[in-house]
């Protein structure tokens, strides 16, 4: 019995080469071999698909309306067998990933040099962006975002470990200008701010078990770079708000001093995003799971 999908490719190539000559030649066929193809399928059917001349095939209105659908079935044939590649084949390839600056420097490039140690064929191309990404729209295969996702979102979302935040200063700016023990005091001190792309960040939320207070605050050093405010603290040039894994290492080497223990900023949420799709390539399947294995979400911000 012969193999369908092989007689449909042979036919489909019989109509364009117009012979069965041509047809053999290309295909390294015999002309007996391809004519019992094109039997085998009009057999099948029931019905003629091509007017037979000396010289010549031309297709029978049957013959028309099948090779169209022939070339249907041979396309599907084709993106099962890409994607069942996919599936079962060895990571590799570059990954376009677009991360938060502070993150991306302080957390996930560490991670990814452990993960590029286990997947040597895989290039990780890193984008550190505080701008709002999309994984559709902006050319990315895997997108981590901080903060509340739109509930249109067309992308899988996956969560990761809450982004935590801290206030501290330099000692030597509190020694000048003293500590502040509760959120409204911020308003008299030299705070360091964050700029995004909808403009300074000076309203500060805190909160003591279930009271929340917003804070608005002020300062003379405004900048888009975290890594910018950073620096200026270590100066004692301010107050800053500031990513905790960040900060941490200032903050046990007593170069910037936590403030206001008893109150605590709101960890916002952090989603992985990927563009939904029947089957995830190699790279883009283990850099999900490995993500999320590193950066498994608190129970309070599983969704």
């Amino acid at each position: 019995m012969l193999d369908r999908l092989t007689s449909m490719k042979i036919f489909i190539k019989v109509v364009e080469l117009g012979s069965f000559a041509a047809a053999s030649q290309h295909l390294t066929l015999s002309p007996q071999m391809v004519a019992k193809h094109i039997e085998a399928l009009e057999h099948h059917l029931g019905a003629r698909l091509l007017h037979r001349t000396t010289r010549r095939q031309s297709l029978t209105e049957t013959g028309r309306l099948y090779c169209e659908q022939c070339r249907l079935v041979l396309q599907a044939a084709e993106r099962a067998d890409s994607l069942a590649a996919n599936t079962l084949g060895t990571p590799r390839g570059t990954l376009s990933v677009s991360v938060p600056v502070t993150f991306g420097r302080t957390v996930l490039l560490p991670f990814v040099h452990n993960f590029q140690k286990r997947y040597p064929e895989i290039q990780v191309h890193l984008s550190l962006s505080d701008q709002l990404v999309h994984p559709t729209m902006d050319g990315h295969e895997a997108v981590i975002r901080i903060g509340e996702l739109e509930t249109d979102l067309a992308a899988v979302s996956r969560p990761l470990t809450a982004y935590r935040r801290v206030i501290c200063a330099a000692q030597n700016y509190l020694e000048k200008h003293g500590f502040p023990g509760q959120p409204d005091d911020l308003m008299r001190h030299e705070c360091l701010v964050y700029e995004n792309s909808g403009g300074p960040v000076t309203t500060w939320h805190f909160s003591q078990g279930s009271v929340t207070r917003p804070v608005t605050v002020s300062g003379r050093i405004i900048s888009n770079d975290s890594s910018v405010l950073h620096s200026a603290a270590l100066a004692g040039d301010g107050i800053l708000l500031g990513y905790e894994q960040a900060l941490l290492p200032d903050i046990k080497s007593k170069r910037l001093v936590q403030l206001m223990p008893r109150w605590t900023v709101p960890a916002r949420p952090m989603h992985l995003l990927y563009n939904a799709g029947p089957v995830m390539t190699p790279k883009l399947r283990v850099f999900v799971t490995e993500l999320q294995e590193a950066f498994q979400p608190e129970a309070s911000f599983r969704r």
